[in-house]
Formats: C-alpha cells, sequence, structure tokens
C-alpha cells in the first residue's frame, strides 16, 4: 500500500476533530443546527491551521445524506466523495491557477445547473489570487447567488481582497495553534503509529511549526523518517 503522509491521514474529517479552532468550528455548528447559512464564506489565517480542511467538512455537512444536528455522518456516499474528492457537487479550485475573468466567467456558468444534491459548493482556494476583473466577475454572483450555490473562500492573504468582496462574505479569522494543542495531538499520532516520542522532542516540533499543525505534523513525518520509530531530541 503507498505511504500516506500524516498530515493527510489525520487530516480532521468532522468539525469535533478539528484542533485550535473552536470559534469558528462552533459558530458553524450552531448555524446549520439552526438552519442561518450564509451563500458566501472567508476563511482567512496562516498556513496549516484547518482553513480548507474547514471548508470541506462544512461542505460535508451542508450536503450529508444522514446528518443528524451538526456532524456529518462520513459513511454516506456525499460525503464519502467530498472526502475523495470525487463530488460533482464540491468543487474545488485553486485561485492562483484559475486568475483570468473567463476562468470566473466559466464558474459562473456552471452555478446555473442545479445540483444532484442539496448545494453546489464552490471551495477557492487563495481566492487573494485571482486578478482585480476576475473580482468584478465573480461580484455579481455574490450580490444575488442563486439559492442553491455557496462559496467557500479560503486565503492566508485577507487584505489583496477587494472590499466589495469581503463585504459580502461571512468571515471567520483562523488563529495559530497554540503549542499545547499541537502537542496534544503529536503525541496521539505517535501513540496510534507506534513511535516513540520523547517529551523534550515533542516541545521542539510543536515550536518549530510556528502554530501551523500541518507544518507540526510534516515536520514529525521527516523526523520519523530520520530517527525510525523512537524520535528524541538528538
Amino acid at each position: 500500500m503507498t505511504y500516506q503522509v500524516l498530515a493527510r491521514k489525520y487530516r480532521p474529517q468532522k468539525f469535533i476533530d478539528v484542533v485550535g479552532q473552536d470559534h469558528v468550528t462552533t459558530t458553524l455548528k450552531n448555524a446549520l443546527a439552526a438552519g442561518r447559512l450564509h451563500h458566501a464564506y472567508l476563511f482567512t489565517g496562516v498556513r496549516g491551521v484547518g482553513k480548507t480542511t474547514v471548508a470541506r467538512i462544512l461542505a460535508k455537512a451542508l450536503n450529508c445524506e444522514k446528518r443528524d444536528g451538526f456532524e456529518p455522518c462520513g459513511v454516506c456516499n456525499t460525503c464519502v466523495e467530498i472526502t475523495n474528492g470525487t463530488s460533482l457537487d464540491v468543487q474545488e479550485i485553486d485561485g492562483a491557477s484559475n486568475t483570468g475573468v473567463d476562468d470566473v466567467r466559466e464558474l459562473r456558468e456552471r452555478t446555473k445547473y442545479l445540483p444532484s444534491g442539496k448545494y453546489k459548493i464552490y471551495i477557492i482556494d487563495e481566492v487573494h489570487m485571482l486578478s482585480t476583473n476576475a473580482f468584478n466577475a465573480l461580484l455579481k454572483t455574490l450580490e444575488e447567488p442563486p439559492p442553491h450555490v455557496i462559496f467557500i473562500f479560503a486565503t492566508t492573504e485577507s487584505h489583496k481582497i477587494p472590499a466589495t468582496i469581503l463585504s459580502r462574505c461571512q468571515r471567520y479569522d483562523f488563529r495559530r495553534i497554540p503549542v499545547s494543542a499541537i502537542s496534544k495531538m503529536l503525541q496521539k499520532i505517535a501513540h496510534d503509529e507506534n513511535v516513540g516520542l520523547d517529551e523534550s522532542a515533542l516541545l521542539i516540533l510543536s515550536r518549530e511549526a510556528t502554530g501551523s499543525l500541518r507544518d507540526a505534523e510534516s515536520l514529525f513525518d521527516q523526523a520519523i523518517a530520520f530517527s525510525g520509530n523512537n524520535v528524541s531530541s538528538d
């Protein structure tokens, strides 16, 4: 079987699994439970703190066939397809590779078609990379979105997004994850992977990640590759 890196293997699949972003997940869960859904969300914060992960979880919760309350079931066909990246109703778009006005116009045309499930959801990563003309082309859709369409934007540089776009989004600021929370997660991974990890090594890895859980998991992966199944501070 092909090796799966730790950051992918331990990527949260439900809101309860998300580390260090309770202020975001609690608000989203309450909105789902109350049916108070917005048509455009903006997730902003430094790399590796859970923006795209939470976007996928929210997409699953919105379209889940068996959702009870706010958590997606994770096992229905819709949830499995979104997890595997094969859902026709949930499109992930890289803003850096689709920066032009023609790309956004094509997206606008696709929004006219009804979803096979509940919603058509567009997750645009690094949305700040869109050109000015592309943002202008997107503005009309954000002003009067079809009822079956939800946008989720993710960015590390929210200051580069035009105010006209920002004002039409519900904004969530993701914080750097505390060292204590990163340490707890790395301890869990070490236990599940049957890897020895001493306290001083754990502290080094957690601090070097500078608030990014993905960076911490990648560093731990690299440490295991160097040290084998017993990672020490040396």
